[in-house]
């Protein structure tokens, strides 16, 4: 399959905001002071609701690096045609 140049920079694009957005949220998270993802503030007492959040990041880091991969991928095709 052959992507436009269009459709690999919108690929990559969204792998780089992937990237950034994701690690932002995972240091947030980590830095969390309202109580939700650790029991008083303790990180050694991770909560449900940290668990869940950073399977979601890093599920969704993972799908991120994958697609900007393609994207990259379909840049360097079409830079070699």
């Amino acid at each position: 399959m052959k992507l436009s140049s269009r459709v690999s920079w919108f690929l990559a694009a969204f792998g780089v905001w992937s990237v950034i957005i994701w690690t932002t949220f995972v240091k947030n998270l980590w830095k969390d002071s309202g109580g939700q993802a650790f029991v008083g503030g303790d990180h050694s007492q991770p909560t449900a609701f940290f668990w869940i959040h950073l399977l979601l990041a890093v599920t969704s880091l993972v799908l991120g690096l994958l697609i900007g991969g393609i994207g990259v991928r379909g840049l360097r095709a079409a830079r070699k045609a």
